[in-house]
């Protein structure tokens, strides 16, 4: 990753395909702090930690939102690491800001799918310099990984619709279009996917239609969400997906998310 020209050629596959795989990024020591916060994490679940699976799944989808704050080691990861840099040069964006973190966990025989979706209609935010990093702790085999349409950031945003139940129940009816049946005409679609090594770590946009499937062996994931300079606070009729309570008390709709919630941890005068 020292290579810039390596990293203006995934900027391109970025903006084009909105999804990138950045091997090795992570060092030896990054790797014992992501270790070390989702243990802490799983310890101490946040108040925002659900299961996202059935209870008649033989292995369980553990979810949790927004720990930054509180788990120590998710802080100095995101200092210490590349990956607010790599986020703001793939974004091609001036400064990034911390937007929130994700823990996603399947057990091993996991049966639920992470069904096909764009993360973005499920946040309070607008703007085209969004960035998620998907970073595991375990190997991930093709068959569990995430997986991509290419190019789809480009396109509309689509009817974001609840996991379990898949009811559209956020936007007002008609107002986005509807999720593409991706599965059903796979021939029309390119999807990216690949397999993946503990420091491995995907970067897409949050514009970018995505799902996995279960998954036999144990995968745990920290997902870290970064955004760019046009980002703006959109406060919504309904509960966001994570949702910052007060925050529209606080940040009118329109203004950047210049805000404690949301540290500023990378800009491109101070790289090197």
């Amino acid at each position: 990753m020292s290579d810039m020209a390596d990293l203006d050629a995934l900027a391109q596959a970025y903006q084009q395909d909105g999804a990138v795989v950045v091997r090795g990024l992570l060092t030896a020591d990054e790797l014992e702090l992501l270790h070390e916060g989702v243990a802490r994490n799983l310890a101490s679940p946040g108040p925002l930690a659900a299961v996202a699976s059935p209870s008649d799944d033989p292995g369980e989808f553990f979810e949790d939102f927004c720990n930054y704050d509180r788990v120590p080691e998710y802080r100095a990861l995101v200092v210490r690491s590349r990956m607010a840099e790599v986020a703001g040069r793939l974004m091609g964006a001036s400064k990034v800001h911390f937007y929130h973190d994700h823990l996603l966990i399947k057990t091993a025989g996991t049966r639920q799918p992470t069904p096909w979706h764009q993360d973005q209609p499920y946040y309070n935010i607008d703007g085209r310099q969004t960035c998620s990093v998907w970073t595991p702790l375990d190997p991930v085999p093709e068959a569990a990984t995430l997986k991509f349409v290419a190019g789809s950031h480009l396109g509309p945003w689509l009817m974001p619709v609840s996991f379990l139940s898949k009811e559209a129940k956020w936007f007002p009816d008609g107002a986005l279009s509807p999720l593409p049946d991706i599965d059903a005409e796979p021939d029309r679609h390119r999807i990216l996917k690949w397999a993946l090594e503990p420091g491995d770590a995907v970067f897409f946009h949050m514009l970018t239609l995505h799902a996995s499937a279960g998954s036999d062996v144990r995968r745990r994931v920290l997902s870290l969400r970064f955004i760019g300079d046009d980002v703006v606070h959109a406060p919504r009729r309904w509960k966001t997906s994570p949702e910052f309570p007060g925050l529209a008390d606080t940040l009118p709709a329109g203004a950047a998310l210049n805000h404690p919630l949301f540290p500023r941890v990378w800009a491109a005068s101070r790289a090197t």
